[in-house]
């Protein structure tokens, strides 16, 4: 029988968003910020060629470009002050999480509480502004020696670098205060908002091409398909659960005796969820970035690292996927589900697994139950995010929509569907409340007997 939440929640209209004032101006507000966003990626990084840029970008669309596009929402190709995007920001999360699992004192510093995850917090703005202006003076070096720059002199480095640093470090302004004020999780829609915007133009190549005759319509049927299979296989994916039974034993207060309930502990099949797919991207995009604007005047270790680490090469995928793989489970263990905190939280509710004891026993299969999931979770991730890669490799599509991008869009659109229906829940909660007592003071004053 389903319980009182869950009957609310099933009945819960949308009709109910107009009542609730402080969802509908949380969602006014990520909009907004979003909006900004979007303008941002059209304000060019000052001393740039755009006649040259534009053609150098046509050149690689069906490639690198693609990609790069694909996250920064635009923002490369016209080499917006959002050129960099919120990808520092990603790997410098990245570095300290690593950090934080491998020296004591910083993971010392996560059991702290708010102080010890704001001083986290400080230690990846710093990785950030490091980051991003390795990669900014990266990008600059390379417009430059590929004649993208009017005058390529000290001046022209450091407003680049500044501008492009400045831009990051904004944009990861915006989405901690998307997170905070707003719906959702401020990075992954900032994400998210540079794939949609990106998929117009994007469908459009792609059946001008079919319409020129440079690919078969079997092509772009056959495409069409995968696309809406990949996405039904992410929803599916993203909703399948590994449930573990808990029992809870009977417990007596005063003089009364509770029986012992039952419940289920829900082990998602991709606990880490969308984090795994972006966090390989981004380590895969600067070197391929800064080898791609480098062009022809790139030197040894840019071609050879183009050579053998472009997108589509053997390489790159065999990289791709050992980082697709390895973040699935690091980011699980070490972030979405801790297993030492999961069985010490059991412990402390005096709830067990039947015929486990509590305690280490507890935490060693949990372990054992969430490694043998995340086979099948971590292969998940790797397949939907390699068939575009060679889709593109083999059949030479150029079209760079599936895998990561279908991930990140249906899985920030079910987390923030969710999130706001949360929202709409707790307003439906507070309206009961709120009528009850109006009824109690109806009533009068005088409280009901209790027997």
């Amino acid at each position: 029988m389903a319980s009182a939440a869950e009957q609310m929640a099933a009945n819960l209209s949308w009709g109910a968003l107009g009542k609730a004032t402080d969802l509908r101006q949380r969602i006014f507000f990520t909009i907004g910020l979003l909006i900004v966003y979007r303008l941002g990626t059209y304000i060019p990084v000052p001393g740039i060629d755009g006649a040259a840029l534009r053609q150098f970008m046509s050149d690689v669309s069906s490639g690198l470009g693609g990609i790069l596009n694909m996250f920064t929402g635009g923002a490369i190709s016209r080499m917006g002050i959002f050129a960099l995007g919120i990808m520092p920001y990603i790997s410098a999360s990245i570095i300290v999480q690593l950090l934080a699992s491998m020296i004591p004192a910083m993971e010392q510093l996560k059991k702290e509480g708010e102080q010890g995850r704001k001083k986290m917090n400080q230690y990846t703005r710093y990785g950030t502004v490091a980051l991003a202006t390795f990669q900014a003076y990266g990008i600059a070096a390379s417009l430059a020696s590929g004649g993208l720059a009017h005058t390529p002199d000290a001046f022209f480095y450091a407003s680049c670098v500044i501008t492009l640093v400045g831009g990051t470090m904004f944009l990861m302004w915006l989405g901690e205060q998307i997170t905070a004020r707003g719906i959702g999780n401020g990075t992954s829609l900032i994400i998210f908002v540079g794939i949609v915007a990106e998929i117009p133009a994007a469908l459009a190549n792609f059946f001008s091409q079919g319409r020129s005759g440079a690919i078969s319509p079997f092509v772009i049927v056959g495409v069409l398909v995968m696309v809406v299979l990949v996405i039904a296989a992410v929803v599916f994916m993203e909703r399948a659960l590994r449930k573990i039974h808990i029992q809870y034993p009977r417990r007596q207060v005063g003089m009364k005796i509770y029986d012992g309930g039952s419940s289920h502990l829900p082990i998602k099949v991709n606990p880490a969820g969308v984090i795994p797919a972006i966090f390989a991207s981004s380590l895969l995009l600067l070197p391929t970035t800064i080898a791609a604007f480098s062009h022809s005047q790139s030197g040894p270790v840019m071609s050879t690292i183009l050579a053998y680490f472009g997108p589509g090469q053997p390489l790159y995928l065999l990289f791709f996927t050992s980082m697709v793989v390895f973040f699935a489970y690091f980011y699980t263990h070490n972030v979405s589900f801790k297993v030492d905190d999961v069985a010490e939280n059991l412990k402390n509710q005096n709830g067990f697994v039947p015929g486990i004891r509590p305690g280490k026993k507890t935490e060693d299969y949990l372990e054992y139950v969430v490694n043998r999931v995340l086979v099948l979770g971590s292969g998940y991730l790797a397949l939907i995010c390699l068939l575009p890669e060679i889709l593109r490799s083999q059949l030479a599509i150029p079209f760079y929509f599936g895998g990561t991008s279908v991930l990140i869009v249906v899985s920030v659109t079910m987390d923030t569907i969710n999130q706001i229906q949360s929202h709409l829940l707790a307003h439906q909660y507070e309206g009961l409340i709120e009528k009850s007592q109006l009824r109690g003071k109806k009533r009068g004053a005088k409280a009901p007997t209790r027997r």
